[in-house]
């Protein structure tokens, strides 16, 4: 039977009550406590959405600009603050995002809201910039053939190319957030060792990025592996200028986000909906669902900001614009419970 929306909310206040004491320790068996995944949780914790480009970019169908405007705006009506709003990247390598000055054009520029963009090289910067974008995001990867395969260059290459778009952003007053691909695993090379994912987000952090957001790409990702992978970045980047960036390939990124939060991160990136996935990892599905993170941390009482009935109006107005069920599991279920009480 489905539960009313008073029982949903009766619910998730019962779990913030019950996780009241936030100090979480995990037993293996036979290996005794781990104390990489030992730690208290944040109070408060910043969503990164990330839905209109990373959640967009790999649809086949082209996406209106309306919609994207739309889901935007209501994005912006459920307290988000950071929407990454589109990419500036060669339309023939994403031609999803070929509209992206369009969609610049047309969004809501509300106080304390920011759209940062992705700009691949200087040419995508330069365009995103006369878009008027404020915050942009620059990318390299852990492992070197996912390198090759996405930017078609070296993680030193690309790293170079970068420093340029470094300065300008610091003479032009923007901000550029970093991201690291494929921390833990990569679809052509395996294994990603933590001190190789440290490395690249001390090299970004060092560059200038504000905050670098680490990224389980292929969603290959355990607690255990990502708990090992912050523990290492943490000995090169301050814990409070990373992020976490899981995708729930194999069902475990709220697992491994509690793990990042339990590590000291407190920004994490979701995408509506669940959408998403990389064009250059094959087989990497959706990131994780802003919804399901945010019932997650309604049920351990951490702050977010975010209203969740208007995430859900944004999450079945994507679903139905793109024709295709909702991927957020506590999105489909509020959404039930919500139409029982009609």
């Amino acid at each position: 039977m489905a539960l009313s929306s008073a029982g949903v909310r009766l619910l998730m206040g019962a779990l913030a009550r019950s996780a009241s004491v936030r100090a979480v320790t995990v037993s293996a068996s036979g290996t005794g406590t781990m104390p990489f995944l030992s730690g208290s949780l944040p109070a408060a914790v910043g969503i990164y959405e990330v839905g209109p480009r990373d959640g967009l970019q790999n649809e086949l169908t082209q996406v209106p600009v309306e919609v994207k405007t739309e889901l935007i705006e209501r994005l912006v009506g459920a307290g988000l603050k950071l929407i990454e709003a589109t990419s500036f990247v060669s339309p023939k390598w994403v031609p999803q995002l070929a509209d992206a000055a369009d969609v610049m054009a047309k969004i809501p520029r509300p106080e304390g809201v920011r759209y940062p963009v992705l700009t691949p090289n200087m040419k995508g910067y330069r365009n995103a910039v006369q878009a008027g974008a404020k915050d942009v995001a620059v990318f390299a990867a852990a492992s070197e053939a996912f390198s090759m395969k996405n930017t078609n260059c070296t993680i030193a290459e690309s790293l170079e190319r970068f420093r340029p778009i470094l300065e300008a952003a610091r003479e032009d007053g923007v901000a550029v957030r970093g991201y690291v691909s494929c921390v833990v695993g990569c679809p052509y090379q395996g294994f990603v060792s933590p001190v190789a994912a440290a490395k690249v987000a001390k090299e970004l952090y060092d560059m200038g990025c504000y905050e670098v957001s680490m990224a389980d790409t292929t969603g290959v990702g355990t607690p255990g592996s990502v708990a090992r992978m912050f523990e290492e970045t943490k000995k090169l980047v301050p814990v409070e200028k990373l992020a976490a960036h899981m995708h729930d390939t194999y069902g475990q990124a709220l697992a491994n986000i509690l793990a990042s939060m339990q590590c000291g991160v407190s920004i994490i990136d979701t995408s509506i909906a669940g959408l998403g996935g990389c064009p250059y990892a094959k087989g990497a599905t959706g990131n994780v669902a802003t919804e399901d993170v945010v019932f997650m941390l309604d049920g351990f009482g951490i702050h977010h900001g975010l209203d969740m009935e208007k995430l859900l109006g944004a999450s079945d107005f994507i679903s139905r614009a793109l024709g295709r069920e909702n991927s957020s599991r506590a999105a489909r279920a509020l959404l039930i419970a919500r139409k029982s009480t009609l």
